[in-house]
């Protein structure tokens, strides 16, 4: 018996210092909740044209359907684009949020960042920003006809990155975890 507790305890000492070592080595992303936008918006600021008008709608939900946001990828022509389809009551989105809340603060000057709030309601979508808050706008695809238009499946999350010329050149499909597996996507696609 006392055998099968020095193992017992053995095991959930490991189960501990992976948990642990995950964490501090990026594993977890954070609380999106303690995201200081205030101090986001001032970091992106002095962001290059058309970077800088995009930042200024952070945490917004624009309308306007298809042709708005076709509208926003045409101005953004010539910069790199990460899009993030998120719903309200996505948990895994929610749990990716501080990943899109630190990656636009860190590479909010050279590349932009969109959300594309799908098959939600604006209400809840509101509620939900209010608590965990984008630095960068969000347009409304209630009945997911971006997302069709951008080949963007029907899972929840997905990210599709566009290059320089308008072009999607990948799609990831789930949450990111960490800064790191964003940061390397970037790093692949983007640059």
């Amino acid at each position: 018996m006392r055998r099968i507790l020095v193992l017992l305890s053995a095991v959930a000492l490991v189960v501990v210092l992976v948990i642990g070592l995950t964490q501090a080595s990026g594993g977890t992303s954070g609380d999106p909740t303690k995201f200081d936008l205030p101090e986001a918006k001032a970091e992106l600021a002095d962001a290059p044209d058309p970077l800088r008008g995009l930042y200024a709608q952070a945490n917004t939900l624009i309308g306007g359907g298809q042709e708005a946001f076709d509208a926003r990828l045409a101005e953004l022509k010539g910069t790199p684009v990460v899009i993030n389809k998120w719903a309200s009551w996505c948990g895994p989105c929610e749990a990716e949020f501080p990943v899109f809340q630190n990656g636009t603060v860190k590479h909010g000057k050279e590349i932009a960042f969109l959300g594309l709030n799908s098959q939600d309601k604006d209400p809840a979508a509101k509620r939900f920003l209010d608590k965990r808050p984008l630095p960068f706008p969000s347009y409304t695809d209630h009945d997911s006809r971006i997302a069709q238009t951008l080949k963007i499946g029907a899972g929840f999350p997905m990210t599709i990155f566009v290059d320089r010329d308008g072009n999607p050149v990948y799609t990831h499909t789930g949450a990111y975890r960490t800064q790191k597996q964003l940061d390397e996507d970037i790093e692949r696609y983007l640059q």
